[in-house]
């Protein structure tokens, strides 16, 4: 089964999924799982949602940085588990095979407390004793649902969530337009209106003032402005600017040889912690296109559009291998509806878009 389509199937996904971030939050409070272990016995739907939903964490918590992991072992174990207990037991089969456990096996063992134990126990179970991983499941899943970083939160003056836009309007009357999972800090005195980009993208639309030039950081890259509109994103060891209206220097003095480049109107570059350069010209509509929801690719790696895209899904998005990741993607794409726009992404490479759960989607050549 290539997605949940059941609507009661999803919302048992979403509630287990909730549930384990409460247990995280409140391991000792005995009240909290009272309540739970009496959710896990209203339906049978809510048992398999909570061991999909622990093993899906899981699968998070261990898989390589690079989003890759041994793919071919869960799709193998998908295709092989066709008249298996339905589609929770295909879930819950496929995802052992990937974390290379035998749960029934490992249940008997005491290795894992299933959820059926666990509702059983209720006044003296414990969080500590709860799936795979205990905590640190937990904390995967709560990682991959909040964003940005949490010291990253905690520095910022700014910060918006998943799917969030936001537009701040400074002192000097500059705005800046947050996209989703970003983060600025702002630095205004009396000679000086800096803003560092501390995660994810922004349009500037500047507020001319010659005698305190405005600049933007972003990592190592310096933006300075005298008064335009203009866009700056920051991730994967790469900044890029480009400018909707206006003028503007971008520098890094840490590159060698040193950065140095003024882009005017309708001019993008993107300069690579390795020092690479690469300008290339855009029409102005589509500096800063997400803040109408358009997510623009003009043959970019599918990796780093589907990295552009993540920040509007409430979940995990996971590429099967780096062939596939490396292939280029060309086309406009809606980014309200992300899951629509990765399975276009999917379908131009021949690929297939798998729901693992309703907050985990896996791509996959098909």
């Amino acid at each position: 089964m290539a997605e949940i389509t059941d609507p009661v199937q999803k919302q048992a996904g979403k509630a287990a999924t909730e549930w384990l971030i409460r247990l995280q939050e409140d391991p000792e409070n005995l009240e909290l799982q009272a309540r739970f272990a009496d959710w896990c016995a209203e339906d049978p739907a809510h048992l398999d949602a909570w061991n999909a939903t622990q093993k899906t964490a899981d699968l998070m918590a261990n898989a390589k940085p690079s989003g890759t992991a041994d793919w071919q072992a869960f799709l193998d174990a998908r295709r092989e588990a066709g008249d298996k207990g339905g589609a929770h037991g295909q879930q819950n089969d496929a995802v052992a095979a990937l974390l290379n456990i035998d749960y029934e096996k490992a249940v008997a063992e005491g290795k894992v407390i299933s959820a059926q134990t666990q509702f059983q126990k209720r006044g003296n179970m414990s969080w500590r004793g709860i799936g795979l991983g205990g905590v640190a499941v937990a904390a995967s899943l709560v990682a991959a649902i909040i964003g940005p970083d949490i010291a990253t939160h905690m520095q910022a003056d700014h910060v918006t969530s998943t799917g969030e836009m936001r537009t701040i309007t400074l002192s000097d009357n500059s705005t800046v337009t947050l996209a989703p999972e970003s983060a600025i800090t702002v630095h205004f005195d009396g000679s000086t209106r800096f803003v560092e980009l501390l995660d994810g993208e922004a349009f500037f639309d500047v507020t001319p003032d010659p005698q305190k030039p405005f600049r933007v950081g972003a990592d190592e890259v310096m933006v300075t402005v005298l008064g335009t509109g203009f866009d700056v994103s920051e991730g994967n060891a790469v900044s890029m600017v480009g400018v909707e209206h206006g003028r503007v220097q971008v520098e890094n003095a840490a590159n060698v040889p040193a950065v140095f480049e003024i882009l005017e109107a309708g001019q993008n570059v993107r300069v690579g912690q390795d020092g690479t350069v690469i300008r290339h010209p855009s029409p102005t509509s589509q500096i800063g296109a997400w803040r109408k929801n358009q997510l623009i690719a003009q043959d970019q790696p599918l990796s780093e559009v589907v990295d552009q895209l993540r920040c509007y899904f409430k979940g995990t998005i996971l590429i099967t291998d780096e062939v596939l990741a490396a292939q280029t993607v060309t086309g406009v794409y809606r980014l309200d509806d992300p899951v629509t726009a990765l399975r276009g992404m999917a379908r131009a490479q021949k690929a297939t878009v798998r729901e693992i759960t309703p907050w985990v989607l896996v791509v996959s050549k098909s």
